[in-house]
């Protein structure tokens, strides 16, 4: 197995290859040798469970996956990084590379395919541009998963573990707690990467709940509530929901006042009963 928290083995690598950074792609591969071994330890992987990796990089998070668990499938928009993974992966049996974006990906059909009779986990690395999208994505698929497992920006991972209800949160708190009971793991410092990104990142676990918590008539309205809610924060849920979706102030503030909840509250004051007694009454 390749020292892939060597630099020098890095460099060496990738310029063989002949492969470059991508900022549009937001690449920033670990080097930080202790990092990768925690987190695939504390994303539920292991004998028995299957592992989806989304953007592998090189493979440094891969190789623990795959030292640990029965099979890891790593999804990677990047087709120059192949020939890499095939280098730094060489030996491992139990690895299957998929190129593509996977926000184009039928994942249900591909945890089917790929990940039959087993438990399975996702972990990942997350680019910070894309972090949201894709955890939404996860989430909103409905997969048959125990827990996700990223690595995301410390500003989005103290948001997106958040208490709802208080300044800290947002939409994407909202929407995270729907599905799952999010933690905060552990920070890694922005040295931990090469190159180094301009801030702090952090690991976080959303445990997928295999029950909803909250039972909606629907949806899809519980979720435009929460983005119209949050849109224009600095304002009241009122002028925010009925700007934003086009509805009567006079009755957003009426459907507010059977829900017990003040006229003048912000989204940020709201609990997630609050907003599941509002998509309620929200016509």
């Amino acid at each position: 197995m390749k020292n892939l928290s060597n630099i020098s083995t890095i460099k060496d690598i990738l310029s063989r290859h002949g492969f470059s950074f991508s900022k549009k792609l937001g690449q920033n591969f670990l080097v930080n040798p202790s990092v990768c071994p925690r987190m695939a330890e504390l994303s539920g992987a292991g004998d028995g469970a299957g592992v989806l990796e989304i953007g592998p990089g090189i493979g440094v998070l891969t190789q623990e996956l795959c030292a640990i668990s029965d099979k890891v499938v790593a999804v990677e928009i990047d087709a120059r990084l192949v020939p890499v993974l095939g280098e730094t992966l060489e030996g491992f049996d139990n690895f299957k590379l998929i190129n593509a974006d996977v926000m184009e990906l039928d994942l249900n059909e591909l945890i089917e395919r790929e990940f039959k009779g087993m438990k399975v986990v996702v972990c990942a690395n997350l680019p910070y541009y894309i972090t949201s999208p894709v955890i939404m994505k996860l989430l909103e698929s409905k997969l048959p998963i125990e827990a996700i497992t990223v690595m995301v920006q410390k500003e989005a991972a103290e948001r997106i573990c958040a208490e709802v209800g208080t300044r800290a949160g947002g939409a994407v708190t909202a929407a995270v707690n729907f599905y799952s009971d999010p933690e905060l793991l552990f920070k890694v410092s922005a040295g931990s990467f090469m190159p180094a990104p301009k801030v702090d990142s952090a690991v976080i676990r959303l445990n997928v709940r295999k029950e909803p918590k909250y039972v909606l008539t629907d949806e899809e309205k519980f979720f435009k509530i929460i983005k119209a809610a949050f849109a224009q924060r600095r304002k009241t849920a009122a002028n925010s929901i009925s700007s934003t979706l086009g509805r009567d102030k006079a009755k957003v503030i009426k459907a507010l006042e059977e829900c017990k909840i003040s006229p003048t509250a912000r989204a940020e004051n709201l609990s997630m009963d609050d907003f599941t007694a509002l998509a309620e009454r929200i016509i």
